[in-house]
């Protein structure tokens, strides 16, 4: 099993690159119209949906790299690099204005059908940045118990991820515009010091391969 520390920085990984909090408001835009039944089930399946992704990038990861001819250490570079231009987005609040754009297309073109899976379960939950961070955190997480580790905190992340849906109006009128901004630039941050250390494992590895 990994240690505490390993599944502590998995968990605080995927959490972040998920952001239920700067999500909370881009829900309510989708969802809007809607009533609380309704939101209920789309909370349901986006976050089943979400899940169902990200576990099966947990497990098969490796698996689906090796088909393409990808290392896992040239993927924990690329990945480390993409992490970090999300932390860069979350500081300087552009990850924020992208996604209220992708909201914004799919309320006006498909009148809210289906959006429990497009925009929220993809690209919002499990989008290039959680995906990425979810097959890097794989290679730390080998063997049978450690992948159902893994598992187990995408399981938790995406529980929190549905409760932040469920309270996202008792949310968004506490944090306000002021507090999101903050939270969103703490976090931005620490994504960025575990997407250089990410970038950092990947070089090492490359250069001990």
């Amino acid at each position: 099993m990994p240690s505490f520390d390993s599944i502590f920085n998995a968990f605080v990984t995927i959490l972040v690159t998920i952001d239920p909090p700067g999500l909370a408001p881009i829900f309510l835009a989708v969802t809007r119209g809607m009533n609380r039944e309704e939101r209920q089930q789309v909370s349901v399946r986006a976050s089943v949906i979400g899940f169902l992704i990200m576990a099966l990038f947990a497990v098969a990861g490796a698996s689906i790299l090796s088909v393409f001819g990808i290392t896992l250490p040239a993927f924990r570079v690329a990945g480390g690099f993409l992490l970090f231009f999300i932390a860069f987005e979350m500081v300087f609040e552009r990850r924020q204005d992208r996604k209220e754009k992708i909201s914004d297309v799919a309320v006006t073109r498909d009148h809210i059908h289906n959006i429990a899976a497009f925009p929220l379960a993809i690209p919002l939950i499990a989008g290039p940045g959680a995906i990425s961070a979810t097959v890097l955190l794989s290679g730390s997480f080998q063997g049978i118990g450690a992948r159902i580790a893994l598992v187990g905190i995408i399981l938790a992340c995406l529980a929190i991820t549905y409760l932040v849906f469920v309270l996202s109006e008792h949310i968004d009128r506490f944090l306000g515009q002021t507090g999101r901004s903050i939270l969103t630039r703490l976090l931005g941050v620490i994504l960025a010091a575990l997407a250089v250390q990410f970038v950092a494992d990947g070089i090492k590895a490359l250069a001990a391969g």
